[in-house]
């Protein structure tokens, strides 16, 4: 089946634009004006492969769209498209559970390779075979349920923080470069810089451990990145 994906975006011209262009990559292409209908959309039951989700938004702008999607549990892939190009505004996008964002004016072929990328991303995950339990310390990662226990309680993770979990806890104690972490998990595809890695450490810590400021289990390897226990 045809990845689905939807475009979030109230002008007319790009949101139409952009879903021509991925109607042409054979993708079936979902648009909504404002980020109110976009939620309506998501909540009936929609089924989502991805979403390009404009910043500036009316009614519900983008940031509030993706804290929602989090918040209940949705952990659909995001690209944000803004207008914006300082580092505080990737950040805030990313934190709040972005995956990628693309800076307005962009070119159509880089963001249907964006598309592309984490669609095909997206589907290595789901063919591997990944039935075998994870268990280390106090904590158990269920691969093929995508589901983390955490001191006996369910805790929800987004993709991303869900596959370096798995990641570290298939290699526990070997250190890991913020380098090596973008092409596991962003593939070598992803433009981006390491802060990605720390922001997403920052939020496994925040749901691991006891006290995030002295981590247990995420251990910073001082000049080299991070190992598992």
């Amino acid at each position: 089946m045809a990845a689905t994906v939807m475009v979030v975006d109230d002008e007319p011209i790009i949101r139409e634009t952009v879903a021509l262009a991925l109607d042409e990559q054979g993708y079936e292409v979902l648009e909504a004006s404002d980020g109110r209908q976009a939620m309506e959309m998501v909540r009936q039951s929609q089924q989502l492969d991805l979403m390009i989700l404009d910043l500036m938004l009316p009614s519900l702008n983008g940031l509030d769209v993706c804290r929602l999607l989090r918040n209940e549990g949705n952990g659909v892939p995001i690209i944000m498209l803004t207008a914006k190009d300082t580092e505080t505004d990737r950040v805030v996008g990313l934190e709040l559970g972005a995956d990628d964002y693309v800076t307005k004016p962009f070119g159509m072929r880089e963001l249907v390779a964006r598309c592309r990328s984490i669609l095909r991303r997206q589907q290595r995950l789901q063919a591997v075979d990944a039935a075998t339990v994870l268990q280390f310390g106090d904590m158990w990662l269920h691969p093929q349920e995508c589901r983390v226990k955490v001191r006996g309680n369910e805790v929800s993770f987004s993709p991303k923080e869900f596959r370096l979990l798995e990641l570290f806890m298939r290699h526990p104690r070997r250190v890991w470069s913020r380098e090596q972490l973008l092409d596991k998990i962003w593939g070598p595809d992803f433009i981006g810089d390491s802060k990605t890695v720390d922001v997403h450490i920052r939020w496994l810590r925040e749901k691991l451990e006891l006290d995030p400021s002295s981590p247990e289990y995420l251990i910073t390897v001082r000049g080299f990145g991070y190992r598992f226990g």
